[in-house]
């Protein structure tokens, strides 16, 4: 009887034994190799778990400027480059044409609402007849062009305005009334020699030496001959061919058949001057491009400046 008890006692030691192994390797970590005790919560090591990166943050630009509709921005650029107010004078950009102008205006109003035969007597003394001529040339010469024949809303006032502006952006105000003063005398010296000759030959009375002339008329024609040659061949010879065709015209109704010749030699006369304009022109371009000159701002390039 004792010995089946140790036997069996024996055999239940010998089948439990590798349970408990088996127990014991269940309560291991795996990692670590340490025992864990049955019961006690949270004795594993956590896992280092890599943080998830982080999305990058998109960087905003700062909103453009909206840009003006293409049809106003091309207006604009055309009109820049075009620069209409160019056409008239101004005190800085044309100080002689635009105190000319000045000048013609007081005497236009002086004609319209001065007593008559006050403006008669001052237009006659100012008038460039063989009479006047004879005694006083440079002070009738110079007074006659004080006077427009015509008022101010007449073609040569206004193509003296458009014609004299353009032609001293171009060459200087200087030389501009000097091509101006060249028409005027020899156009009037040209026209009224002839009649001195003719009443002295008997070809003409006496009353011809007193004869009313005065204007502008002879110095514009001679600008516009001379503006023709700065200008581009697509804007030269049409201004020749309207301009000629007019006075040539006016030659022909034979209405003022003197003052008419005084146009068409005032025109060739300012043809006559494109070298002498060409040149100047050339002068004036590489004076204000050369390094020493000062430096000129073209303030009709930037949006809020105005050319003079």
């Amino acid at each position: 009887m004792d010995r089946s008890t140790t036997a069996t006692a024996t055999a239940v030691a010998t089948t439990t034994a590798p349970t408990a192994s088996s127990a014991d390797a269940a309560l291991k970590d795996p990692q670590t190799g340490s025992l864990l005790l049955d019961g006690v919560p949270r004795q594993r090591a956590a896992t280092a778990v890599p943080p998830a990166p982080r999305p990058a943050t998109p960087v905003l630009a700062p909103p453009a400027p909206s840009a003006p509709p293409v049809s106003r921005a091309r207006a604009l650029a055309r009109l820049r480059s075009h620069r209409p107010w160019r056409l008239l004078p101004t005190p800085t950009g044309t100080p002689f044409t635009f105190g000319y102008a000045a000048v013609l205006t007081v005497t236009a109003m002086v004609t319209d609402y001065a007593d008559p035969s006050l403006v008669h007597a001052l237009q006659q003394g100012s008038s460039t007849d063989v009479a006047h001529l004879i005694r006083e040339p440079v002070l009738v010469l110079l007074a006659s062009a004080l006077w427009m024949a015509g008022g101010i809303t007449s073609p040569y006032a206004i193509g003296f305005v458009l014609v004299l502006t353009a032609l001293e952006r171009r060459i200087g105000g200087l030389r501009a009334a000097g091509v101006f003063l060249l028409g005027h005398v020899v156009a009037t010296l040209a026209t009224e020699v002839p009649v001195g000759l003719s009443v002295l030959a008997g070809d003409l009375p006496d009353s011809s030496l007193h004869r009313l002339d005065y204007g502008i008329s002879f110095g514009v024609a001679t600008s516009v001959g001379a503006l023709a040659g700065l200008l581009r061949p697509w804007l030269r010879w049409p201004l020749l061919v309207v301009f000629g065709s007019m006075v040539v015209g006016d030659l022909l109704e034979f209405a003022d058949p003197m003052t008419d010749w005084g146009h068409v030699m005032s025109l060739a006369i300012g043809v006559s001057t494109w070298p002498l304009v060409r040149g100047w022109r050339r002068a004036r371009t590489a004076a204000a491009s050369s390094p020493g000159a000062p430096a000129v701002v073209h303030t009709a390039q930037t949006p809020d400046t105005v050319a003079a």
